[in-house]
């Protein structure tokens, strides 16, 4: 009896000794007695040295301060059990090699949707109005797929390269090989701002390739197809036949046209100034565009040329919707004349080119053709305007049965 009695103080005494020398406390919640104003952490006691004190580890682990009650709880009993077992497995917050790096807490805090929000203000002081709309749509529809396919209210952290493909493949699936680029290129973006401000390690996102991608061209309209069109909308929406004849007279990107302001034109001098995102250029107006042309003397010079609904109007919505507005006002055109996905409004851009190239060469050489062009599109170089006349077809030779 008494061999047992002390072969079970020994294993008590080992025991203790065990329990003395742990190098933790269980991780404990601190939740400010359910006051949501204050901040709720997660926190603990490690020994520094495996002989000296339990010392409470200084950088608590904060819930994210949006989280309502429920979420905080939910998230924090995560953070505690997850760091149990760390610590329980040998992990150690001082060890600079160790898994987890407690001294950027605030930041690695990050939720998804705040790291986010924080990417895109950054992102909105340095973008152009267009490009940033742009940026923050596709962050915004990756958000929202990340909540709907469990992240919701998870770490920016949790966001891996496996995640992030995987969406990709989706957008492939759904839409476009050049859209899935746009959108790795956007996604990309915001994670080097993160990675900058040490949110996150690293952009993994610059690790997955980019696909290869044939871009879609609008097609030029047939002589057919362009009467009918002009005479439906000289008959029916005179804002919209003026807004596509700008495209046509002054060969025009559809948003340049969305740019102009009344004050832009100049009727006596027959000029015009074209905003682009760099500054300005000056273009002639052609005498078939300002015969087209309201009386315009009245309008306030800071109204846009081309509003919502008629022209001179103050129109407050940002240059992509005031386009896309436009293109849905044409899309009713499309439809009526069994138009496909291949036509729309730069398709005049690229018809009047191809227009003024074809009576250019018949009166011209190839390279006083070209010089002309040049002069009046605003292509920078001879390649670059032979590459797009090339694109949208241009060079198509006459008749030459007799040669046969």
């Amino acid at each position: 009896m008494s061999n047992l009695l002390r072969y079970l103080y020994t294993e008590h005494d080992f025991e203790h000794k065990v329990i003395q020398k742990k190098r933790y406390s269980e991780p404990k919640i601190y939740d400010a007695n359910g006051d949501l104003s204050k901040r709720w952490y997660v926190y603990f006691s490690f020994r520094k040295i495996i002989d000296g004190p339990l010392e409470r580890f200084p950088n608590n682990i904060y819930s994210p301060q949006h989280y309502d009650k429920k979420e905080r709880i939910e998230w924090l009993k995560t953070i505690q059990r997850n760091l149990s077992v760390l610590l329980k497995d040998g992990f150690n917050p001082y060890n600079p090699d160790g898994n987890f790096n407690f001294e950027n807490e605030d930041s690695q805090n990050k939720s998804i949707s705040e790291a986010f929000e924080f990417a895109l203000n950054i992102k909105k002081s340095t973008l152009a109005e267009t490009s940033y709309k742009g940026l923050e749509g596709r962050i915004n529809r990756f958000e929202k797929w990340l909540s709907e396919n469990g992240f919701k209210n998870r770490l920016i952290i949790s966001v891996n390269k496996k995640v992030v493909t995987h969406y990709l493949n989706e957008i492939l699936i759904s839409t476009s090989p050049k859209n899935r680029n746009n959108t790795r290129a956007d996604i990309s973006t915001i994670f080097s701002t993160l990675e900058h401000n040490e949110i996150i390690p690293q952009n993994f996102v610059q690790k997955i390739p980019v696909l290869k991608s044939n871009p879609e061209k609008n097609k030029s309209y047939s002589s057919t197809e362009e009467t009918k069109i002009f005479d439906y909308l000289d008959k029916n929406n005179k804002l919209l036949s003026l807004y596509v004849k700008f495209i046509s007279y002054n060969f025009l990107r559809p948003v340049e046209v969305n740019r102009l302001t009344i004050g832009d034109i100049d009727l006596n001098d027959k000029i015009i100034k074209i905003k682009t995102k760099t500054g300005f250029k000056l273009k002639r107006i052609p005498q078939i565009l300002i015969d087209e042309m309201p009386d315009i003397s009245s309008y306030n010079k800071d109204a846009f040329l081309f509003g919502r609904k008629d022209f001179g109007q103050f129109w407050d919505a940002n240059e992509t919707s005031r386009r896309n507005d436009y293109s849905d006002y044409f899309f009713e055109v499309k439809k009526k004349f069994g138009l496909g996905k291949d036509y729309g409004l730069y398709s005049f851009r690229h018809t009047f080119i191809s227009k003024l190239y074809n009576t250019f060469i018949k009166e011209m050489t190839p390279e006083e053709a070209e010089s002309n062009i040049m002069s009046i599109t605003g292509h920078a170089t001879k390649i670059a305007l032979r590459k797009y006349l090339r694109e949208i077809n241009t060079y198509i030779p006459q008749d030459y049965s007799k040669y046969l």
